[in-house]
């Protein structure tokens, strides 16, 4: 997704326009399988759930209990609680999920505790440690095969 605006440039300023690839989910909706300990933890309890998902996304882990629609997966009337709409939001934002505000609404509504797992499942994927790999060139020559080290 990219948004253009033509808005008039003083002369002497540069102006850069950044294009971001916008990615899927990493997960599907109803992938439970993909990370049993996720679905087994919000099935036993959503609410313990949801504060562990906003704290290791880096927002106060009581958080979701300001949901008024906290208790939606017990059939709340609420069609779209606005602490799992605001974390939906920010998770896509973050990781540059495609989606839209109305999207996340309809996931809210119809499946809560799913869209909650989808949730945490992108946040573990992209909070795994990045490991980097380096190779060393060691340089022989014909009159030592081996590399040469110096003993004292």
């Amino acid at each position: 997704m990219q948004a253009v605006s033509v808005q008039p440039i003083p002369v002497g300023q540069a102006v850069s326009i950044t294009h971001v690839n916008m990615n899927e989910w990493s997960s599907g909706i109803c992938d439970c399988c993909q990370d049993m300990g996720i679905c087994c933890c919000a099935f036993w309890c959503l609410p313990c759930f949801q504060c562990k998902t906003v704290s290791e996304f880096g927002e106060c882990v009581c958080l979701p209990l300001l949901d008024p629609g906290c208790l939606a997966y017990t059939g709340s009337s609420i069609a779209c609680p606005p602490v799992s709409m605001a974390m939906r939001a920010a998770v896509r934002e973050r990781y540059h999920v495609k989606g839209s505000i109305c999207s996340d609404c309809g996931t809210l509504y119809c499946c809560f505790s799913c869209s909650w797992c989808q949730m945490a499942r992108e946040i573990k994927k992209h909070k795994q440690p990045v490991t980097f790999m380096t190779a060393q060139t060691t340089m022989t020559s014909p009159m030592y095969p081996q590399p040469y080290q110096a003993t004292y």
